[in-house]
């Protein structure tokens, strides 16, 4: 089976730093690429960074230079290291795990909460 699953979410202060986890299963991450998305109440969900074996390969612009997407294959995690939170990094971040080979396939973890408030 496959799956992911994110910790890390929680409440912080403008400025602040959080670092998101995602514990992926049976997922081989040179065929996989990761992902992390977010949304907001009301808005639609967006992808926040990308991540292959060939290392980083998107950062949104509004996180760009403050968020860090990276992998430890020891632990088959994927991390969000998230630096210089803003109150509008406010929303649900969910982890993705990505193929196209040999079939199209997504999987989804259930998201975990990251409130950034004074």
């Amino acid at each position: 089976q496959v799956h992911v699953v994110e910790s890390g979410g929680g409440l912080v202060q403008p400025g602040g730093s959080l670092r998101l986890s995602c514990a992926a299963s049976g997922i081989a991450f040179s065929i996989y690429a990761m992902g992390w998305y977010r949304q907001a109440p009301g808005k639609q969900r967006e992808l926040v960074a990308a991540f292959t074996s060939a290392g980083p390969i998107h950062y949104a612009d509004p996180v760009k230079g403050r968020f860090t997407i990276s992998e430890d294959n020891a632990k088959n995690t994927v991390y969000l290291q998230m630096n210089s939170l803003k109150p509008e990094d406010t929303a649900v971040y969910y982890c993705n795990a990505h193929r196209t080979i040999p079939t199209m396939l997504d999987v989804w973890g259930q998201g975990t909460q990251v409130t950034v408030s004074s």
